[in-house]
């Protein structure tokens, strides 16, 4: 079936930066539109960036100008750069793969990542 696999969360100091994965498998990925999500605890998950097929970004203005989403077709990966970390940005990270054509959606098991000094 479908994977997606996380990669890439840890501890880092405010200020600090990392780079998320998400690696898919079994999906045909380059029709679908990528993007990722967090969770910190007693909150909604949230969208955080997301990326077409086509390649245009979206970003929810809290990361704007410190976040990066991009996809490489050739290795079915959707990466996510974050720089300029704040506690706030302290998260479970979700990957999730979406094709609204098909009504086709599946998501990965979450990253964590913890800024904290």
């Amino acid at each position: 079936q479908v994977q997606l696999v996380e990669s890439g969360g840890g501890l880092v100091q405010p200020g600090g930066s990392l780079r998320l994965s998400c690696a898919t498998s079994r999906l045909t990925f380059s029709i679908y539109a990528m993007a990722w999500y967090r969770q910190a605890p007693g909150k909604q998950r949230e969208l955080v960036a997301s990326i077409t097929s086509g390649g245009a970004t979206n970003y929810v203005d809290s990361v704007k100008g410190r976040f990066t989403i991009s996809r490489d077709n050739a290795k079915d990966t959707v990466y996510l750069q974050m720089n300029s970390l704040k506690p706030e940005d302290t998260a479970v990270y979700y990957c999730k793969a979406y094709n609204s054509y098909y009504n086709s959606n599946f998501w990965g098991q979450g990253t964590q990542v913890t800024i904290s000094s």
